[in-house]
């Protein structure tokens, strides 16, 4: 039998026909494997920048029309960026694996820490290979991150508060944390998804961990399965060396600490939404340049040397003991009404340059009231993991005091370019830490490695730690 002829359009059919199916197959094969590259990948690009209408409360006065200004380039508006490496993008919550979108509209997609969240965390996952569990808790298990969220979110695999066998771990505070009363209530009136815990007073040798807060004391023989935490919340300059005491966590506002305790910790709705549009004018009728509230007048950083250069650029007027202006703190909240009624800028300077080092001058007295806050203390990095994207101003930016007050003067004539640095509100929130479920949840993790820092003080206060001045001069040192 003759074999059928294949004419030139017959041939042409077959060839489109093969194309279409490799690419359907190939299309296939990438959905399949591209997803697990791209979730190690991703986290290290650039969240996406959108702007979206929001309505703001205003303030007392009423908002005068943005005016128009040219558009202004990146360069333009980080002059000094170029001269200092500093990572703008904020990466909280980008690089946690269980942060992703949060249906704010749906309390039951809201995690259970977020105000009226009542999503609630389910046993963590185990590797079929392994069988370790798959949640990152512990510095080491993701250097990059805090983990807070993923230890306010772990449940132990097999974890069954319910069962009549399960023991309640013990948590023995020698001193301090007058708070935490004896017992196990504090857990259970926290709403802690682990909450098979108890605070004693007494009987070091049967705890399970003993916290000791700012300075380690004698507390008798060691049992070898105990956990020892030290607990900072003040920085190096202002703690005491522990010495002779083998530390097995560590529980500051570090980052790399094995439970951070941040001052307030910010977490995006949706972390590739970091701006959206604003309706209201933070500039509006504000008649006053720099504002700032301090009483120590004598840091270690020279922040007082840095705002009297400051002022001779540009009108800083400060209040309380270290100033020649008054604002009672009995009448605190007089106070910070006046802030946001008059002025532009806010000066959230810490007693110390530290690594991780932000306080609640910059997240409450700063983000908390409308004016743009000028930040030192923490490096810029730090700055820019911990803080929403283009909230502040830190002064390592920029050369000298003098070119920080040009940039000021330059945003005092540009209300557009002034509300750009409020674009950040609405887009997340601060959220509750809980500081006593993540420990209990640690205590429950029943595959985490033994571990103790080999010097505690080393880690704690060690080169690198803090900078006697400018970040910009220590990074300078380091580079020559």
């Amino acid at each position: 039998m003759a074999l059928p002829r294949l004419s030139l359009k017959r041939c042409f059919l077959y060839v489109v026909c093969l194309t279409g199916m490799l690419l359907v197959l190939v299309n296939v094969r990438q959905k399949g494997i591209w997803p697990g590259i791209r979730s190690s990948n991703e986290q290290l690009q650039p969240a996406k920048i959108v702007t979206e209408n929001i309505k703001m409360k205003p303030l007392s006065q009423p908002a005068k029309p943005v005016t128009k200004a040219k558009k202004v380039s990146r360069v333009q508006l980080r002059p000094v960026l170029r001269k200092f490496p500093v990572e703008v993008l904020n990466t909280t919550g980008i690089l946690n694996a269980i942060e992703s979108i949060i249906d704010i509209n749906d309390p039951l997609k809201k995690p259970w820490y977020m105000k009226g969240g009542l999503k609630r965390p389910i046993p963590a996952a185990r590797s079929r290979r392994t069988g370790r569990r798959l949640a990152r808790l512990w510095p080491e298990e993701d250097p990059h991150d805090d983990r807070v969220t993923n230890q306010l979110m772990f449940l132990p695999p097999e974890y069954n508060k319910s069962s009549p066998d399960i023991r309640f771990k013990k948590i023995y505070i020698p001193h301090g944390m007058n708070d935490a009363k004896s017992g196990p209530d504090l857990f259970f009136q926290q709403g802690c998804p682990v909450n098979t815990c108890m605070i004693t007073r007494d009987n070091p040798n049967d705890a399970d961990l003993i916290l000791f807060k700012d300075y380690v004391t004698h507390v008798g023989r060691r049992n070898p399965n105990q956990v020892w935490m030290l607990y900072f919340l003040e920085c190096p300059y202002h703690t005491q060396s522990v010495k002779s005491a083998i530390v097995n966590w560590t529980a500051t506002y570090r980052r790399d600490s094995d439970i951070v305790a941040p001052y307030e910790r910010w977490q995006y709705y949706n972390p590739k939404i970091m701006q959206i549009q604003q309706n209201f004018n933070y500039a509006a009728n504000k008649t006053k340049k720099v504002a700032w509230f301090v009483s120590n007048c004598h840091p270690r950083n020279h922040r007082m040397q840095y705002a009297k250069e400051l002022s001779k650029h540009i009108q800083v007027d400060i209040y309380g003991a270290c100033g020649t202006l008054r604002c009672s703190r009995t009448q605190s909240q007089a106070c910070f009404d006046m802030l946001d009624a008059d002025y532009k800028f806010y000066l959230a300077f810490e007693n110390s340059n530290c690594r991780d080092y932000i306080t609640e001058k910059f997240f409450v007295n700063g983000l908390g009231h409308n004016v743009l806050p000028i930040v030192m203390g923490a490096h810029p990095t730090d700055y820019a993991r911990s803080a929403p994207y283009r909230s502040y101003i830190h002064v390592d930016e920029f050369e000298s005091p003098r070119e920080l007050a040009e940039y000021l003067h330059r945003l005092d004539n540009d209300d557009e370019l002034y509300n750009s640095y409020f674009k950040w509100k609405g887009t997340g929130e601060f959220i509750n830490t809980y500081f006593w479920c993540r420990v209990c949840a640690m205590l429950h993790d029943e595959r985490r490695k033994p571990k103790h820092y080999k010097d505690v003080n080393e880690w704690w206060r060690g080169d690198g730690v803090c900078a006697a001045n400018s970040w910009r001069e220590l990074d300078h040192l380091r580079d020559t």
